[in-house]
């Protein structure tokens, strides 16, 4: 279900419904109201006015709903948008029960349902954290750490990440994680960013010769190495296909009750 899609059509047809009432039926209803007065040969009593000049419940619920409606679709498609954590390929830094805030601008403004980018802000920075539409179903959404930029040169290796030639820097920082037993947490400084990742030393995982990311693309991978299915796997990711910068986690429910003792910004 696409609620880009939904709310639009919902704002679309509230305003419609708004407007043609404030242009057209209202002025009927009055008109009615003045003819029915004028035939009494004095005003009506209240109830009777009531009933000539009540709008129908179509308007009614149109002049209700549409200005929350527009608020919600200007707010998610244009400034912040909200998202669930369904999987585990973003540990240590995201769980599967986190909700989520996107920021919508830093990427630039896009139109909602049609992405088409109407104001260009920036671009995302290696290292980012970054929502997209997944390529192969773009209906689909993704969240995966930026890890090449155009033109960089990226391979992967023996679980050691190469960018430009260059090692990204990472340390062991626990052999034994309590979260993730058989894991091994490092810590990767890339870019500005310096974040929480696993690997699993049992697993070889893909490996990645040296590629180049093409102009208008990003190659994209989680933070939990072994057990993500991003890039590596499926290509890159199309500058259109970006929905924004995660910039912290605001909940978290995993099906009891919610807690907000996890309330941080995302690196």
């Amino acid at each position: 279900m696409d609620f880009s899609l939904l709310l639009v059509v919902a704002v679309a047809v509230t305003g419609l419904v708004w407007l043609l009432d404030a242009v057209w039926w209202r002025r009927h209803r009055q008109a009615r109201l003045a003819t029915a007065e004028a035939s009494a040969g004095a005003p009506l009593e209240p109830q009777a006015r009531r009933k000539l000049a009540k709008e129908p419940w179509p308007v009614d619920y149109a002049r209700s709903f549409f200005p929350v409606l527009l608020v919600v679709l200007v707010l998610r498609s244009f400034v912040i948008e909200p998202f669930q954590i369904p999987s585990g390929s973003m540990r240590p830094t995201l769980k599967v029960g986190d909700f989520i805030l996107v920021n919508k601008f830093t990427y630039g403004l896009r139109l909602p349902v049609l992405h088409t980018e109407i104001v260009d802000l920036g671009e995302p920075e290696r290292g980012d954290v970054m929502v997209f539409r997944f390529p192969e179903e773009p209906s689909v959404n993704f969240i995966k750490r930026v890890i090449g930029l155009p033109g960089d040169h990226i391979r992967y290796e023996d679980k050691q990440l190469y960018v430009n030639g260059e090692p990204v820097p990472k340390q062991l920082l626990d052999a034994t994680p309590e979260e993730a037993p058989g894991e091994l947490l490092f810590e990767e400084k890339l870019g500005e960013h310096v974040h929480g990742l696993y690997n699993n030393p049992r697993d070889p995982g893909p490996q990645v010769r040296e590629l180049v990311v093409p102009e208008g693309h990003f190659f994209m991978m989680g933070d939990n190495r072994d057990h993500s299915n991003d890039s590596r796997y499926w290509g890159f990711v199309p500058q259109e296909n970006i929905v924004g910068k995660a910039f912290a986690v605001w909940m978290h429910w995993d099906g009891g009750l919610p807690s907000f003792s996890t309330v941080r910004a995302i690196e």
